[in-house]
């Protein structure tokens, strides 16, 4: 079974899509003065990107987290992850 899943946004209920996007933007560092909407701008364009599928929402099945992740992430995550398991760190 793998450890991560993919979650499609159309599941979440908005303000849950809304809670990690926003959650994203923080922890990203997001200057939330440049969309002239502030958080809202970012949140809207971040919902573009994942429905560009240039964004995608994971959750974790051991950690029970889910966090929205650019696909770069995604394929740096799991070869992090790969490499761990074949070490047998994991």
């Amino acid at each position: 079974m793998s450890r991560f899943i993919e979650v499609p946004a159309r599941m979440l209920p908005p303000e849950t899509l809304d809670a990690l996007l926003e959650t994203f933007v923080t922890r990203q560092g997001y200057d939330t003065t440049d969309t002239g909407d502030g958080m809202r701008g970012w949140v809207s364009e971040l919902k573009r990107q994942l429905e560009r599928g240039e964004l995608l929402i994971a959750h974790d099945l051991e950690l029970e987290m889910t966090e929205v992740m650019t696909l770069q992430q995604w394929r740096a995550f799991g070869r992090d992850l790969a490499d761990d398991e074949e070490e047998g760190d994991y």
